[in-house]
């Protein structure tokens, strides 16, 4: 069976995080596994309360499920601190993953910090040397690249100033553009605009979790990069599309839609 491993946070609600990760690989047929980095408190209103987990025990995660289950693609998110991500990135050249998804996540959907600023650096020059794909939004594409990035023209050169840093290939993703959704995928060489539909929905807890899942996922099950890109966005768009009122907030999407229908 496919594997893919997700180095992440705990979203006691579960809609993003691991949580949100698990759920996107069980759907897409692939065997979860996880190393928490932190526990949060968190509902569909917000972050409540965080609760980082030492550096070292998140290492001796990944050891335990590379030293048995092995994984085919692994992904990170909230890594939180400098410490953790100089753990995360030791352990992935340790145990040579190369399939590496880095969801460089900084703030959370209520507009809770999930980064601490003294990590940036360490996220830049440690970690993204290693990832063949990073998914930053239009605010975590302004940090890495260090200008703002808030129309077409800026995702193209934060595109090529991001991999510059060292990743193999950078989605800029236009979720938060003001007339379209477009996603960008670049290389090195190509820039690449993926076209994508607008779905008016509330629901959007988590979706940068599922379509960075997604995304390794399908690379754990042999896709190419544009083809694992293509197939996590169809999947994530026809989640939010079926996505129903789940707490007072921003719920998460419908990670399950192709098995049963959601009720509200």
């Amino acid at each position: 069976m496919r594997k893919a491993m997700t180095i992440a946070g705990s979203d006691s609600g579960g809609g993003a995080g691991i949580q949100a990760d698990l759920k996107t690989f069980a759907a897409l047929g692939v065997y979860g596994t996880s190393a928490i980095t932190a526990l949060t408190a968190q509902n569909t209103l917000g972050v409540q309360g965080v609760f980082p987990v030492e550096p070292e025990f998140v290492g001796q995660q990944i050891d335990s499920i590379m030293t048995d289950i092995g994984t085919h693609a692994a992904k990170t998110g909230m890594l939180f601190s400098e410490a953790i991500i100089r753990v995360v990135a030791e352990r992935v050249r340790r145990w040579n993953i190369r399939n590496l998804v880095v969801d460089p996540v900084m703030v959370a959907k209520s507009g809770d910090r999930l980064l601490r600023e003294d990590a940036i650096d360490a996220l830049r020059h440690e970690l993204l040397p290693l990832t063949l794909i990073v998914t930053p939004n239009l605010g975590e594409a302004s940090v890495l690249a260090g200008f703002p990035v808030q129309e077409k023209a800026a995702m193209e050169k934060a595109a090529r100033a991001i991999h510059a840093l060292g990743a193999r290939w950078v989605v800029v993703k236009g979720g938060h553009l003001p007339d379209c959704a477009d996603d960008l995928l670049y290389d090195g060489e190509q820039l690449l605009w993926l076209p994508s539909e607008r779905i008016p929905t509330p629901h959007t807890h988590g979706t940068g979790c599922a379509f960075s899942a997604a995304i390794t996922a399908y690379l754990a099950k042999g896709s190419e990069v544009p083809e694992a890109v293509h197939q996590a966005k169809a999947y994530l768009t026809a989640a939010l599309r079926a996505a129903v009122p789940i707490g007072a907030g921003h719920s998460p999407p419908h990670y399950f839609h192709r098995f049963y229908p959601a009720e509200a």
